[in-house]
């Protein structure tokens, strides 16, 4: 019998291929011939690598061995036990699961017809990794706002500028994309314990929109450079409120709101409905993809409690110091938007200078009809919204854009895209007053992209029909075995029958009419997002 040792290198070679990752590590210390078959084998443990993970973009950029010996490390550390054994490896957690994201391919196949964003093997052995609490309280609730929420800071007071283990953490929980709305993840039923009054202490704090942060998600020191505990605590209130009303198991959100990693990688996002129209010259220039359908959910408290909460003369803490944690309840709205590429030119001086800036326009819609000021428009409840994304010098996507009512500019956001160009998680971000108006009112936004579609006849409108269309689609599409699934209230229909109707023509018929009640107009579809 041949022993392994006694076979010829390239034989041992495609024996050891098929070894896992952390074999790689012990394999060596068994003898000299192994040490020599595995040690500095650039080749095997890319062969290694590839069989186990994404094809990275820029392959001939990676070191394979480190690649390996990084990810088993990252394995080993989060098997331990307790969370005070795993914490001290927070720098480490967050430079390989940065990495290794980056390093994720935008190829693969959409992870189900109700997903937007592909199948991929680094984001499923991450999803596996951070399922595990002790790991989640040791890495994604680490920054001051947990801390503050668990009573671990002695003093009470923001750090300036921010600490590092801070934003680390809060910049692997944006990514790791579901919002850990309980500061303890192993007893997030303790309702002492809820987050989102912590996050809106720092989402509403008008003293965060600051010149210097350019009244967005960035640091207050002129820098341009993300701010991720700002992000972090908008991705909270923003999933706190989606959760309230239950519509973070609604189909269209729970693929980038209730699912770990959702393609936060570029090149992460992936359609769920194309268009079968050519691109246009410009599209086809644009890294960004701006061009298609986007999502948009806005957040605000009654201005009567914004104001008290900024302005009240007995309360004004020092300005090191966050105001109390707020529960006031908030407003929640959805707005769909329909954009386009109207222009591309080189980045400017204070510009990330790889990528251009693309100019777009486009129109706005409410699906509450009822928030819009735009109601003696020509084009009843239609907003125009035009703005720019171009990427910063720290090299993220930044999004501005403008709310255009009669003609004139009314409200700014600024916003930046979790995971780098066409990520599908999409961006974060705050809404302001354009004039930066110091008494407000501000606060949280993100948006997504759910299709390429645009509207099939005029460029210029957005037709619920079509984006109901789009919805039922990914709900046909969506499985019925989540383990997360909960039921419809109010005698909702579950589906189980077939009554022969199709749900797309019952869709686009109930688009035709409105609700209107105590004054107040409603389309009456919206029904379908109560929970």
């Amino acid at each position: 019998m041949v022993l392994l040792t006694e076979l010829p290198p390239e034989i041992l070679h495609n024996v050891l291929v098929h070894v896992d990752p952390p074999d790689l590590a012990w394999i060596p210390r068994i003898c000299r011939s192994f040490y020599h078959a595995v040690s500095h084998n650039v080749p095997l443990f890319k062969e290694v690598y590839l069989r186990n993970f994404d094809t990275p973009p820029n392959a001939r950029e990676l070191d394979w061995e480190q690649a390996i010996k990084d990810l088993v490390r990252l394995q080993v550390v989060c098997s331990r036990t307790s969370v005070d054994e795993k914490k001290n490896e927070l720098s480490f957690v967050h430079d390989t699961v940065t990495r290794l994201l980056m390093n994720t391919s935008s190829e693969g196949d959409p992870a189900s017809p109700a997903t937007v964003h592909p199948v991929s093997r680094n984001a499923e052995l991450l999803s596996s990794i951070f399922k595990e609490e002790t790991n989640q309280a040791a890495f994604l609730c680490r920054s001051f706002i947990y801390q503050r929420a668990r009573a671990e800071l002695k003093y009470r007071i923001f750090s300036s500028p921010p600490r590092d283990d801070h934003q680390k953490s809060a910049h692997l929980h944006c990514l790791y994309s579901v919002p850990m709305l309980y500061a303890h993840p192993e007893s997030h039923r303790a309702r002492s314990s809820k987050m989102s009054p912590f996050a809106c202490s720092k989402v509403y704090d008008l003293r965060q929109y600051t010149e210097e942060s350019m009244w967005g998600p960035f640091m207050d020191d002129g820098s341009g450079d993300v701010d991720w505990e700002k992000m972090e605590a908008i991705m909270i209130v923003l999933g706190a409120n989606l959760k309230q009303f239950g519509l973070n198991k609604f189909p269209i959100c729970k693929t980038v709101w209730d699912r770990p990693f959702p393609g936060v990688w570029p090149g992460g996002y992936r359609p769920l409905s194309t268009s079968d129209r050519e691109p246009e010259p410009l599209e086809l220039q644009d890294p960004y993809g701006v061009s298609g359908t986007w999502l948009r959910i806005v957040c605000f408290l009654d201005y009567t409690d914004f104001f008290a909460y900024n302005f009240n003369a007995e309360h004004q803490p020092p300005p090191t110091v966050p105001r109390p944690a707020i529960d006031v309840g908030e407003a929640t709205r959805f707005i769909l938007m329909k954009l386009h590429v109207t222009a591309i030119e080189p980045p400017g001086p204070e510009d990330g200078q790889a990528l251009p800036v693309v100019h777009f326009k486009g129109v706005c819609r409410s699906i509450d009809a009822s928030w819009e000021e735009n109601a003696n428009s020509d084009i009843r409840g239609m907003i125009q919204t035009r703005g720019t994304v171009r990427l910063t010098r720290e090299g993220e996507i930044r999004w501005t854009s403008f709310s255009v009512y009669a003609g004139e500019d009314r409200w700014r956001s600024e916003g930046i895209q979790v995971g780098g160009p066409k990520s599908g998680k999409g961006v974060l971000g705050t809404w302001f007053d354009k004039d930066f108006d110091p008494r407000g009112p501000a606060g949280p936004s993100a948006f997504w992209k759910i299709s390429d579609k645009g509207h099939r006849d005029d460029p210029d409108r957005v037709v619920m029909a079509d984006f109901m269309r789009t919805i039922i689609e990914a709900g046909q599409g969506e499985d019925d075995d989540d383990e997360d699934y909960e039921p419809l209230e109010n005698g909702a229909d579950d589906g189980g029958e077939d009554d022969g109707e199709n749900p797309l023509v019952e869709f686009e018929s109930l688009m035709e009419t409105e609700i209107e009640y105590n004054g107040t107009v409603f389309w009456n579809w919206t029904e379908a997002f109560d929970p």
